[in-house]
């Protein structure tokens, strides 16, 4: 029995040292690439200035979000989302949630408005329950990657983006590995 229970124990730290291999190499592409997309593509033009409205979201900290989008240069926006997710079912909780990111925008061909960005963020959650085991504050950062879309006769703008965060602060115990996928479909209005 002691023998089963070391040999299985074994077997577990084999399995999480290749998983936390599998999720370095894929931080390190994503950089990479990161960088890549800022040393070989040209700056692009900003079709607006500022952009309000929502973000539905697939991430653990948020699945509705207020979002703010400003442009700091031609190629160089800042996103902020104020987002909320509740749970239901044996232990409620619901999550509040502040991130913020930085994104690199680039042309997409000659399609007017149509850019795609690099970038990376911050995110700050807190979760709220009447189970100690499942509340806490939160903190992460994730690499951002997406396509933004301002319609050329109208005051709104469309994106697209994928964040998968690493948590280096999880006050609570529910989670995956502290890695969390996280996309998300925005709707702003221009002005």
């Amino acid at each position: 029995m002691i023998v089963q229970k070391i040999s299985l124990e074994s077997s577990n730290v084999l399995l999480l040292r290749g998983k936390l291999k599998s999720m370095t190499m894929k931080i390190k592409l994503t950089l990479l690439t990161f960088f890549a997309a800022f040393a070989l593509t040209a700056s692009a033009q900003s079709d607006y200035q500022n952009s309000i409205g929502v973000r539905l979201g697939s991430g653990y900290y948020d699945v509705f979000a207020a979002a703010f989008k400003t442009f700091i240069s031609q190629p160089a926006a800042l996103e902020f989302d104020l987002g909320i997710r509740p749970y239901s079912g044996w232990a409620k909780r619901t999550n509040l949630s502040l991130s913020g990111a930085y994104q690199h925008h680039f042309p997409i061909g000659d399609i007017e408005g149509f850019k795609w960005f690099v970038g990376g963020g911050l995110v700050l959650s807190n979760t709220f329950s009447d189970v100690e085991g499942i509340k806490g504050f939160n903190a992460g950062i994730f690499p951002t990657g997406g396509v933004d879309y301002k319609l050329k006769n109208a005051p709104f703008a469309f994106s697209a983006d994928i964040r998968p965060t690493i948590h280096l602060v999880n006050g609570s115990d529910y989670g995956y590995n502290n890695f969390y996928a996280n996309g998300g479909l925005t709707a702003r209005y221009v002005f």
